[in-house]
């Protein structure tokens, strides 16, 4: 929710008394899940402004622009106050109609001039902002691609979402109006004060009693609306991983009849977000209105010691005219800062949010301590297709274990099959193969070299996986199949999807090859997902083929299909297949069977039932309940 724009002072110069009126389905706690701290403290603000002017920084023509056009019309500002003195002296009092009616044309003159130069002002500024949070959107999107599962199983993507969409338009408005209200705001202080030094240091003396009460009420103020703005921000993020996970398991909602609990799970986290930003506007609107006051009541004791002056001879009326209009110039921006104050509060929130995602440890540099070289050491990957695990070790989190002691040898071309019930380990080996995490202990060798010191680029690349979940894109056909390899040619994508055995139906369908896939490949069936994810896995040609479960949930006479799609595609590569249906790894040259996080069994098929242990009782119980 962004902090509701306030003027940001850039307008025409107000005119002189007396002539005018002056943010795939999301990880993390789902519906009913645990609910997240409101408040969170800044961190160090000064290193988020740093970083922050680091990204303006880069728009140095644009900035410069900015400030020249600032100075224009400031200065415009600060020179109408003396000419409307002089106008009362002059012209006014002497009853010069002539010549106050020159001086009007000239006043017109500047302030025609001076609005021009601020909308300028607000053209230049306003692409200079937009190219800054281009360039931030850019490197926090560009970062994600960068960091482990890890990170984004721990978090919504709701959240996610909300940090480069809410988080950094929120960055956008501070900015917009920031940075030329704090240049406007410094000319025209700075300009201010000299000329009224020049007019009377007495009456300066006053106008300046104002100036640290303001900044006491502003910081006593301004101290509790950081924390309510990052509440806010905070509450947002929630709010919006609470509705795409929501939207996503929409299914799941009506089928166990939770439409109630979870409206009022998110009546709950509404509420949530309405008292933080109720919170953050009522002190951040506080400022205006106290400021205000003090201000009202320096004007007014200003202009009586000045009438006084007039009275006693010690200077004119025009004098004290100017001298009334440039304490309101002087003040304004004062107030108006302190507005802004509380603006920044909110973009400094919103940018702390961003910089936390962006200083996520990512996977690059990859190798990790415990292994030899640097992360320059890191070379590319040819496969021939041997793959070794030593002794590897691994858990999630410290003190439980997911793998323990796991070693066997994949010979190049050979099916290895991973069976075992659910929560055994098996997709963690694939995990760890494809360094989507790092293992605790031992090695995984491919071609004798430890993956630790191979550039992940190039080993996944290398590695073609079809998943239990087949995710496809929303865009054609054609290009879900062209994923796999973005350069292959139509006929190349057409090639992949006749061995894939998914040709066919993708032409019956009205478009062909150009049909739009909707949300996840939604108008297709489950097993023609499978289909298209094979194709993709045909097209990319990979040397080490992995197959997490692919042909469960799927109907026999479909499975027949995919199965001879992944014979096809299994052929000369080393696979490792993780199993459901146990029929359909027969031919495996080693099934490794997991439980506990260890390897209880290894062998054959054929051994494996000969052995009669536990593949035998997990083969007997499928075929007890095929029968």
């Amino acid at each position: 929710m962004a902090h509701k724009p306030q003027d940001n002072g850039s307008s025409a110069p107000e005119p002189p008394m007396g002539l005018g009126v002056g943010g795939p389905a999301g990880r993390g706690p789902g519906p009913g899940g645990p609910r997240m701290t409101q408040k969170v403290r800044a961190k160090n603000t000064g290193a988020t402004l740093g970083r922050l002017s680091r990204y303006l920084g880069r728009q140095r023509k644009g900035l410069a622009a900015v400030v020249l056009l600032t100075v224009l019309s400031a200065g415009a500002g600060l020179i109408a106050p003396y000419l409307l003195g002089r106008a009362v002296d002059d012209y006014i009092m002497p009853r010069d109609y002539g010549g106050l009616l020159q001086l009007c044309l000239l006043l017109l003159g500047i302030y025609l001039f001076s609005s021009v130069m601020t909308w300028f002002q607000t053209y230049v500024m306003a692409a200079v902002s937009q190219r800054t949070v281009q360039n931030l959107r850019h490197d926090i999107f560009a970062h994600l691609q960068k960091l482990p599962l890890n990170f984004f199983d721990s978090r919504t993507h709701g959240e996610l979402m909300s940090r480069t969409t809410n988080d950094i338009e929120n960055v956008s408005n501070t900015l917009n109006q920031s940075v030329i209200q704090l240049m406007t705001s410094v000319i025209t202080i700075a300009g201010s004060l000299v000329l009224m030094l020049s007019m009377n240091i007495w009456l300066t003396l006053v106008t300046l009693l104002s100036v640290p009460v303001t900044i006491y009420l502003t910081g006593q103020i301004s101290r509790r609306t950081r924390t309510h703005f990052k509440g806010q921000q905070k509450s947002l993020g929630e709010l919006n991983g609470f509705i795409q996970e929501t939207i996503s398991g929409q299914k799941v909602v009506q089928v166990l009849r939770r439409e109630r609990q979870t409206a009022a799970r998110f009546k709950e986290i509404n509420a949530e977000l309405r008292e933080a930003g109720t919170k953050a506007q009522i002190y951040s609107g506080m400022v205006g209105p106290f400021n205000n006051v003090v201000n009202n009541f320096s004007f007014a004791l200003i202009a009586a010691i000045g009438g006084w002056l007039v009275i006693s001879g010690w200077t004119t009326l025009g004098v004290i005219v100017s001298f009334l209009n440039y304490s309101k110039q002087f003040t304004r921006p004062i107030n108006d800062l302190a507005n802004q104050y509380n603006l920044i509060q909110s973009g400094i929130a919103g940018a702390e949010r961003v910089f936390e995602v962006l200083d996520a440890k990512t996977e690059y540099p990859d190798i990790p301590q415990q292994t030899k070289g640097s992360s320059a050491d890191a070379r590319p990957l040819n496969v021939a297709g041997e793959v070794v695990f030593e002794d590897v070790s691994f858990s999630y989190k410290p003190g439980s274990p997911i793998l323990s002691d796991i070693s066997f040898t994949a010979k190049p071309g050979d099916t290895i099959a991973l069976v075992g019930p659910t929560g055994a380990g098996k997709t963690t080996i694939v995990n760890l193969l494809t360094r989507f995490y790092e293992i605790d202990e031992g090695e995984i060798r491919i071609d004798g070299t430890d993956i630790r010191e191979l550039d992940k680029d190039s080993l996944r690349g290398q590695l073609g996986i079809v998943l239990q979940d087949a995710y496809l894109f929303s865009d054609t056909l054609r290009e879900n199949i062209r994923y796999g390899r973005l350069d292959a040619t139509d006929e190349e994508v057409e090639a992949a999807a006749r061995l894939a055995n998914a040709d066919g139906f993708i032409r019956k369908l009205p478009q062909g090859y150009g049909t739009l896939m909707s949300s996840e490949g939604g108008n297709l069936s489950h097993g023609q997902r499978q289909l298209i994810t094979i194709a993709r896995a045909i097209l990319a040609d990979p040397a080490v083929l992995v197959l997490d479960e692919a042909t469960s949930s799927v109907d026999t006479r479909t499975e027949m299909h995919i199965q001879e799609a992944m014979s096809l595609l299994m052929k000369g590569r080393t696979s490792f297949v993780i199993a459901h249906r146990l029929s359909t790894i027969r031919d495996a040259d080693l099934i490794l069977v997991l439980n506990g996080g260890k390897i209880l069994e290894r062998g054959t098929h054929e051994e494996l039932l000969t052995a009669g242990g536990f593949y035998y009782e997990l083969y007997s119980s499928q075929f007890r309940d095929a029968v």
